[in-house]
């Protein structure tokens, strides 16, 4: 007995508003385990170029469906499980609270690696040296990422105030 199947994508936008997208072609995807797609790519400027490029990728007419699923295969590439737990997801602002506690743990001019006495200038320098050392797409932690931009945008609001002349 033979299922039927039709050549599928996915697409979905990214954080940079480009569309990524997953195609399965040989077989439908599944769940559990999660099956890897056939082909995949980003950068498109739209979701017909998108579409256009995972055709031309397939050499068949895709239908497209869910974007969660390209959500997933995303997920998987950046090595977390593809669909998450509903227990283990935090509310934005929780997390954003959490980020902000970290950077407090640790200084935020100890993170950007400079004294709390530097210009706006070494900061910013500083600040562009830890992120392409910390960016996930540079090998670095995505959590050590976040947490040096959340101590940049704190010192950049700390060195706009202006400060006391202490006599």
């Amino acid at each position: 007995m033979t299922s039927l199947f039709a050549p599928v994508c996915s697409i979905t936008k990214t954080k940079r508003g480009r569309f990524f997208w997953a195609a399965w072609w040989t077989a439908a995807p599944a769940h559990v385990p999660f099956r890897k797609p056939d082909a995949e790519g980003g950068a498109a400027k739209s979701r017909e170029e998108a579409l256009a490029a995972a055709e031309k990728r397939a050499g068949t007419t895709l239908t497209v469906i869910d974007e969660l699923w390209a959500k997933a295969w995303m997920r998987i590439l950046r090595g977390r499980p593809a669909w998450p737990s509903k227990s283990s997801r935090e509310p934005r602002s929780a997390r954003s609270a959490s980020t902000r506690a970290e950077t407090t743990a640790e200084s935020i001019w100890s993170l950007l690696g400079v004294s709390s006495h530097a210009t706006l200038e070494e900061v910013k320098a500083a600040y562009r040296k830890k992120a392409i050392e910390t960016h996930p797409d540079h090998g670095g932690d995505a959590e050590r990422f976040r947490r040096v931009v959340a101590a940049y945008a704190e010192a950049k609001k700390r060195l706009k105030k202006p400060r006391r002349q202490t006599v």
